[in-house]
């Protein structure tokens, strides 16, 4: 890949697109810096989840609609990359990692992608990736 890609997690992609949540001002200056944002196709279960009030969802509704359009490329759960995301957890069992997180940083490791747009420290503090010292967590 010769563009700037990153990785996101749930929470980036919730407060990008909640107005109200505290880090959307710099979720909207970080979706604006990459040219592709790589984003696990199990992660919309969990953003759906976190779309709760009217005005959330709506938003919700509309991120789903511009996928298509935006910076965001949806991943699949290819042989390879689920079997890194057990291989995490079975690891890191005693952690209790967030499964999303398990998969953001296996497909971070499938990729060679060093960044991760995310607004969770723990989970990928303590993991190790393979493929660098440590991942660069935005915003």
């Amino acid at each position: 890949m010769s563009r700037p890609v990153v990785v996101s997690d749930t929470g980036f992609v919730v407060a990008l697109f909640n107005a109200d949540d505290k880090h959307h001002s710099a979720s909207i200056q970080q979706y604006l810096r990459w040219d592709e944002i790589l984003l696990p196709q199990p992660a919309l279960t969990e953003i759906s989840y976190f779309a709760t009030n009217p005005g959330v969802r709506s938003a919700f509704l509309q991120f789903l609609k511009d996928i298509p359009s935006s910076k965001f490329k949806l991943v699949h759960m290819e042989p390879s990359i689920a079997a890194r995301v057990a291989e995490l957890l079975h690891i890191y069992a005693d952690t209790r990692i967030d499964f999303v997180d398990a998969c953001v940083m296996a497909i971070a490791e499938h990729y060679q992608i060093e960044t991760v747009l995310t607004l969770d420290r723990r989970d990928f503090t303590i993991v190790r990736p393979v493929h660098c010292e440590s991942f660069t967590l935005l915003p």
